[in-house]
Formats: structure tokens, C-alpha cells, sequence
């Protein structure tokens, strides 16, 4: 066990079959958790991933160690622990590794309220508790009990979106053997749209498909599904189903930028003048949108804790991310794979016309989409790209986004490997093709 290999920027994140993840590790977290942060009671959820009952159950014997109270509520999605610690005022801590492979687990925490706990907001300090590996003062044995909240979440769901305002449409839904088949027939069970499903039972082995639907590999059994029937939407969740990813009813995938469009007007036609975040390297079409809806668009960094952090300062009513994270006010300013995907099922419902048009309202653009470059030195190859377009407009908030009038487009290094992200963006994809081209050029030449 190294901590200094599996904290991240966001969450924890590692290999649980090698020694990299162990039981030491999640207690040490679990004490942290009330040493460092404050938690006085603690909701504990997990994946269905082989290693995380026990993973769970170590964190659960920290916090109780130190004092702490724990309300278990087995295997949820995550985006549930987010409602629950919302409505509960709680700490969350979900055991999950979201997308990645069946070896691999992780954690992902919250405060009180469903705010995010990053480096830059606790993670950092449960990081250095955990590698001084001192343990609990002499405290009392915190109190445990259980909770299923399964129900109680889906309630939540229809309190923002009322089940009514969905109509009678046939959706293939892939759950990937992840989280999303613990609640999604309860959700089915409420609106009168009808459910076929691939791989919705939990399966933390992952036999059908790796559980992450951004590779377009792992949409091929969905894309499938909706060629041989009839259907008006597909929707792909990941493990933990805090992501859903979409296709339309040709089952053409729609990019993050699409659905965050399309989402942000519908939502801004029940909150005239509202705020919406998107990342920067969504599309321009998105600010667009919400300009044209009535909305005020807010720029922010790439990742949930900047995401949900510009949300709570600005008090905007959605945000939206290339990555297919969408968050909601409404959910505590966190992501939901489920509702975003209802949200979008009653966008199809009110239009009336098939989605594979509706999303022509809002797709002006070509795209790259997201390449990657193996790059040892990441700030030189960025110092030889600005001096390449020094010309051009620069923008640093998050790497380097460059502006060429009716092109642009974003690197940035990994938080976490040496690679360097490329996203651009052009009015056609011939414009595309020559800002990748030239850029690789000079990326290449620092690897």
C-alpha cells in the first residue's frame, strides 16, 4: 500500500489485486475522516467490484474507531450517497472505481451537503493522516446502523422531475453490470415509458463489457439492441452510474456538449435568466444555447469539484461536462447519470420529434473529441505550442486554450499521467483536421 499513488485530484483510485488498495488503507481513511475533516457520521456506500464489501467495512471500522457514527447503506449508485448526504446533512463516502477495469476500486467522499472533497478541500489533509499512520486517541466506539435508501433516492429523483411530464417511449438502457440496475426499474416503474435493458444486474466482475461507455467499443452490444428494434433513446450508464452517455434513436451516440445543450434549455425554460456552468472545452455551441434560452453561461475548469465549487458561488441551476457529468441544484449540485437521463427522456417526450432532430438545434460544430499524447516533458511541449500561435487569443484557466477566431482548441496536462489532453474545435471537420495536425506536429516533438 503507497498513498502517494492512489490519491488523485478528485478521489482514490487503484489496483486492489496487487497490494496498491488494502483494508489498512480504507481504516486509515475512515480515521482521517473524523480526525481531519470533522465527520461525526459518515454514510458508507459501495460498488458491486468483488473487493469493495470488505474495502467498505474497513473504512466503516475507522470512522467508528475514532469516534465516528456510520449509516451503511450497502450497494447504491453513487449519485445516491450524494442525495443522501444532501438531505441528511452527512459526510458520504462511496467505495467505487467508477469506470475503471474489475481489478481496480477507489473512494470518492463528500461533505455535509453533497460538497465535493478533493485535494484542494480535505483530500489532501486525510492523504498526509494516512501516510503518518497514527491512529485514534482514546475515544468511544461510534454507533452503526444500516439504511436502504434505494427508494427513498428514487423519490428524490421525481421531486425534481415530476414522472408525469414523460410520455410513452421505448428506451434501451445498458447498465453495464454496474449501479444504475439497482434503481433503474423503480424509476421505470414510475414513468410510462418502457424499459429494455442489457447487462442491468450487478456484476462487479464485468462479464459483458468493460462498465465505461465514453470507449465507443463498449457501446457496441446497445447499438445493437437498437438496430433490431424500435427504439426513441439508448442510454449507457458506467459502474457507478454517476455518468450516462446517450444515442440517439438511430443509434448515433450525442456528444457531452449535445446533451448539455439540450438539458441546459430545457431546465432554463422553468428558470428564466438562471445560471449554467460548462467546462471549457465543451462546445461554443453550449454557451450559445443558454444565451439563447434566456440563460447566463459560467466558464469553469475541467472536473467535478471545480464544476460543483463555480455552482454553489454562482448559484447556478445546472452544469454540464464533455465527460458526460451532468450536475443539478436541484441534486445538491451533484452528478446523476439517472437524471440527467430523465431529463433528457421528458426533453424527447415534449418535443415530439425524434431525437436524432432535435439535436440538430444544437450541434453547429465539428470536434475532435479528446486525444491523448505521451508527453514526458508537459510544460515544455505547452511552451513550444504558445510560441507556435503566439499570435492567437490565450486563455490559462485550465492548460492552454487557444482562440482563431471560428477555431479553437484546449491542452492540457493529466492530473495524474504524463499525458498532455487535446481537445478542438472548428466549423467543419476539415478546420479540425488542420488544428490537430499542427499541433500534434509540435506535441510529438517533445515526446
Amino acid at each position: 500500500m503507497d498513498p502517494q499513488t492512489v490519491f488523485k485530484a478528485y478521489d482514490i483510485r487503484g489496483r486492489a489485486d496487487n497490494g496498491e488498495l488494502d483494508d489498512e488503507l480504507y481504516r486509515r481513511i475512515g480515521i482521517a475522516l473524523v480526525d481531519r475533516i470533522g465527520a461525526q457520521r459518515v454514510a458508507i456506500g459501495r460498488d458491486c467490484r468483488r473487493s469493495s464489501a470488505g474495502f467498505a467495512d474497513a473504512l466503516a471500522r475507522g470512522v467508528l474507531s475514532a469516534g465516528g457514527d456510520v449509516i451503511d447503506v450497502g450497494e447504491v449508485p453513487t449519485d445516491a450517497i450524494y442525495y443522501y448526504s444532501g438531505a441528511n446533512q452527512v459526510h458520504g463516502a462511496v467505495v467505487t472505481a467508477s469506470h475503471n477495469p474489475a481489478e481496480y476500486n477507489g473512494l470518492k467522499l463528500c461533505r455535509p451537503g453533497a460538497a465535493p472533497i478533493g485535494m484542494e478541500t480535505g483530500l489532501a489533509d486525510i492523504k498526509e493522516a494516512v501516510i503518518a499512520g497514527n491512529g485514534p486517541g482514546e475515544v468511544t466506539e461510534g454507533n452503526l446502523e444500516t439504511a436502504f435508501i434505494v427508494d427513498d433516492y428514487v423519490d428524490h429523483l421525481f421531486r425534481i422531475l415530476p414522472a408525469e411530464s414523460i410520455g410513452n417511449l421505448r428506451v434501451a438502457a445498458d447498465g453495464g453490470n454496474g449501479m444504475a440496475g439497482v434503481a433503474i426499474h423503480q424509476v421505470f416503474d414510475r414513468i410510462s415509458a418502457t424499459l429494455e435493458g442489457l447487462f442491468l444486474e450487478p456484476d462487479g466482475t464485468f462479464p459483458n463489457h468493460p462498465a465505461d461507455p465514453l470507449v465507443p467499443e463498449n457501446l457496441r452490444d446497445l447499438e445493437e439492441l437498437m438496430t433490431n428494434g424500435d427504439f426513441d433513446i439508448g442510454v449507457a450508464f458506467d459502474g457507478d452510474a454517476d455518468r450516462a452517455f446517450f444515442l440517439d434513436d438511430s443509434g448515433k451516440p450525442l456528444s457531452g456538449s449535445t446533451v448539455t445543450s439540450l438539458v441546459a434549455r430545457r431546465i432554463l425554460a422553468d428558470n428564466p435568466g438562471a445560471k449554467v456552468v460548462h467546462n471549457l472545452i465543451t462546445s461554443k455551441a453550449v454557451p450559445e444555447v443558454v444565451e439563447e434560452s434566456g440563460g447566463r453561461p459560467v466558464r469553469a475548469r475541467v472536473g467535478h469539484s471545480y464544476i460543483k465549487q463555480v455552482m454553489a458561488e454562482t448559484g447556478a441551476v445546472f452544469g454540464g461536462e464533455h465527460s458526460a457529468h451532468y450536475y443539478f441544484r436541484d441534486n445538491y449540485r451533484a452528478d446523476s447519470g439517472m437524471l440527467a437521463m430523465l431529463f433528457l427522456l421528458r426533453v424527447v417526450s415534449e418535443d415530439g420529434r425524434p431525437l436524432s432532430q432535435i439535436r440538430t438545434d444544437v450541434e453547429r460544430y465539428a470536434a475532435s473529441g479528446e486525444i491523448n499524447f505521451t508527453v514526458i516533458d508537459q510544460q515544455a511541449a505547452m511552451d513550444d505550442v504558445v510560441a507556435a500561435f503566439e499570435d492567437a487569443t490565450i486563455d490559462r484557466l485550465d492548460g492552454l486554450t487557444i482562440e482563431l477566431g471560428d477555431r479553437w482548441f484546449n491542452l492540457r496536462p493529466s492530473n495524474t499521467e504524463p499525458l498532455l489532453r487535446l481537445n478542438a474545435e472548428a466549423p467543419d471537420e476539415a478546420g479540425v483536421a488542420s488544428l490537430v495536425e499542427k499541433v500534434s506536429r509540435i506535441v510529438r516533438s517533445e515526446t
